[in-house]
């Protein structure tokens, strides 16, 4: 098995960290970006609307997955993709992989979207992408669909040996209903929870390790009642807290980016049509999500937030209709960065020592690195350099 990656949070180490997100990690050294880096478009197919999800296993090995029912591969870091499922009314809003073979991928259902006739939630891979086939025999009511999958390795004592396992979560969906699909066992058996008595909807999910997660969520299925909600369990799903709601109708929270243990952000989508409600809001916790504070973004009505991913706990992204916002100083300030329209998700991976390469998916598809250059050797013409505050 090649090395996990951190996240989830996202953006890898083994201990308790979630698959390609921002690690969980003890040294003291944060990831840093290398001299040269910056986000550029890579060579994808294109797409009107929004895709929604990236996963890179290693600096090579990648998917990403759309609305149309496509999961695609890469073998060479993004520079190239191959078509590796094409199945017309199924809606990929999700994907993370175990390790190069195993991996998984949500399909939002019907009832939402037009034209989803798949009411298959979650689909499995085991030989890299070759293959997917619907996963069976889930237990309890029946999911309607996935926006967001979690992969974490933990440590845990087994028969007085330290071992470790693959604890997988499977959440969803936007618009209700809200179940959260649950694995100890790397998707040998899972477990089901109903997740109404807390949340009316999941879009995003965040695991520590077994006991200890977040739900981003929102308080209502009807768009025009809801409040964007947080909500953690520190007894693996058993019970719920609430740790964050906004005061505002029409908002739910979208997804969460945790750069380290204790710090982390979650953006917050509002809906209102009253145009004199302009401001856009991030929050950010400090104590690993038992409080979020609300931040600032942008002060304009056009602007809807999707994804975010942090490298460090200090720079980070966010992904909204009208391009990419950067921050360097932990959320304080924002620039416009051009990372791509609607990006939806954003996964940070490590490279092992103190640097990290970024992958941002929404109407196209970027990466965060030093670009390749041309046979010129001029850079090549579709990077876009970060943008300072």
């Amino acid at each position: 098995m090649k090395k996990l990656l951190c996240t989830a949070a996202t953006l890898t180490l083994l201990s308790a960290c979630a698959v390609n997100e921002a690690p969980m990690r003890d040294a003291p050294q944060p990831l840093q970006p290398a001299v040269g880096a910056r986000w550029f478009k890579l060579p994808t197919e294109p797409y009107k609307g929004k895709q929604d999800d990236v996963f890179f296993v290693d600096a090579k090995l990648g998917f990403y997955v759309n609305g149309q029912g496509k999961i695609y591969r890469s073998r060479d870091g993004g520079a190239s993709w191959q078509l590796v499922l094409n199945q017309p009314g199924t809606y990929f809003r999700a994907i993370a992989m175990l390790d190069e073979r195993h991996g998984y991928a949500g399909n939002i259902g019907t009832d939402y979207f037009p034209g989803v006739t798949d009411e298959n939630p979650l689909y499995e891979t085991r030989d890299g992408g070759d293959s997917w086939q619907v996963v069976k025999g889930l237990p309890g009511a029946p999911v309607k669909g996935i926006c967001a999958i979690d992969v974490i390795n933990s440590r845990f004592i087994n028969a007085g040996v330290l071992d470790q396992r693959t604890i997988v979560h499977a959440g969803g969906r936007v618009g209700s209903p809200a179940y959260l699909l649950r694995s100890l066992d790397g998707g040998k058996s899972w477990t089901n929870i109903d997740m109404s008595p807390w949340v009316a909807m999941i879009v995003d999910v965040k695991f520590f390790d077994e006991m200890n997660g977040i739900v981003f969520a929102g308080s209502d299925p009807e768009t025009e009642k809801s409040h964007a909600l947080i909500v953690a369990t520190h007894d693996g799903g058993k019970t719920w807290r609430k740790v964050y709601e906004s005061n505002r109708l029409f908002e739910l929270t979208w997804k969460g980016s945790f750069p380290s243990r204790n710090v982390g952000y979650a953006t917050i989508q509002n809906y209102n049509p009253d145009k004199a409600e302009t401001q856009r809001r991030i929050v950010k916790t400090m104590d690993g999500g038992k409080s979020w504070t609300e931040l600032p973004l942008v002060n304009d009505a056009a602007v809807r937030e999707f994804g975010v991913g942090f490298a460090n706990e200090q720079l980070g992204w966010v992904g909204t209709t009208k391009g990419g916002f950067e921050t360097r100083d932990g959320g304080a300030h924002w620039a416009p960065v051009d990372l791509g329209r609607v990006v939806n998700k954003i996964r940070i991976l490590p490279d092992g020592n103190s640097g990290f390469t970024g992958f941002a998916v929404g109407a196209d598809l970027y990466k965060f690195g030093v670009p390749p250059v041309t046979a010129t050797g001029a850079v090549d013409a579709q990077a876009v350099t970060v943008g300072k505050p």
